[in-house]
């Protein structure tokens, strides 16, 4: 599963990617909003990842145990 702390990793780039980028939108600071667009995509694509390493891991555990079965 997951590490915890990848978890709280990415929901912390997150949060803070989306104050960024409400602080930039607010202040009319372009290169800040970019920034934490940036930063926030960057942990959603990081929680896909994970979550997709997961699946793949327990496909193969399942396809072992399914032919451990077999035998």
């Amino acid at each position: 599963m997951t590490n915890s702390m990848d978890k709280l990793d990415n929901t912390k780039d997150k949060v803070l990617g989306e104050v960024k980028e409400a602080v930039g939108k607010v202040t009319g600071n372009e290169e800040l909003e970019l920034k934490g667009k940036i930063q926030s995509s960057k942990s959603d694509f990081k929680e896909k990842g994970e979550k997709t390493k997961e699946d793949i891991t327990r496909k193969v555990n399942d396809i072992i145990d399914e032919n451990k079965d077999k035998e």
